[in-house]
């Protein structure tokens, strides 16, 4: 007697996810580059057609990057760049990363032993990718958006392997709006990459707290960092206005 094959019920869900994530980081791409001026407006059919995609994945991209600022919809009319971050909105941002993050990092040194080889390979990533962009300036090259991303995908990852190392699951999703919302600043400011050594060296002292089990110690190294990327924030945007 043969043996009934199933056919895997969340393949085709699997698969369409994934289309999505993929429609989405292209779009996220082409968000963070210079060329598209606040209030312009997204065509989901246009970008549809740039991408060789169906309307329903850069919708539903559409409609998860609308959560992180990057976009704004309006009735009837659709989605489009959103404006600037104000002022204000930056530095709320920031105190909302003091509150949150040193407290997850605070919480993350209980599990210090199990956290800090992480971490470990989490920095030597870092430094690996902040020779590339070091490299690509002294040599006077654009930098490339596929190469920001990655930076920026780097330098969260050390962030998001501390909320993972709080073990809580609220702070873990807080992490995640947070995340979205550091992609919106650097959109807007157009910070986070030429600072890299500065960053890289920061995580470093964090690292160094995590390793001698102080988690007061380790909360303040993680105050210092935020604080410290709020300044050169503030300072992009003087420059920029």
């Amino acid at each position: 007697m043969s043996e009934t094959v199933y056919p895997l019920a969340g393949a085709a869900a699997l698969e369409r996810r994934g289309l999505r994530d993929r429609v989405y980081d292209l779009v996220l791409d082409m968000l963070m580059t210079a060329d598209l001026a606040p209030g312009t407006r997204l065509s989901i059919d246009a970008i549809a057609r740039d991408l060789k995609v169906s309307p329903t994945p850069v919708r539903e991209a559409l409609v998860q990057l609308e959560r992180t600022g990057l976009v704004v919809r309006e009735a009837l009319k659709g989605y489009r760049v959103a404006p600037p971050l104000a002022a204000e909105h930056l530095e709320a941002l920031f105190d909302a990363r003091l509150v949150l993050e040193c407290g997850a990092t605070e919480l993350a040194a209980r599990h210090a032993q199990e956290l800090v080889p992480l971490l470990e390979q989490a920095l030597t990533e870092h430094i690996a990718i902040s020779h590339v962009v070091d490299e690509a300036v002294d040599e006077g090259e654009k930098l490339s958006v596929g190469l920001i991303r990655d930076y920026f995908a780097v330098d969260w990852n050390f962030h998001h392997l501390i909320f993972e190392g709080t073990r809580n699951p609220f702070l873990l999703d807080m992490s995640e709006a947070i995340s979205t919302r550091v992609h919106r600043m650097r959109q807007t400011v157009k910070s986070g990459v030429s600072d890299a050594d500065e960053a890289v060296i920061e995580h470093g002292a964090i690292l160094e707290a995590f390793r001698s089990g102080d988690g007061a110690a380790a909360g303040r190294a993680m105050r210092d960092h935020i604080e410290r990327v709020r300044e050169r924030a503030r300072k992009d945007v003087a420059a920029a206005s």
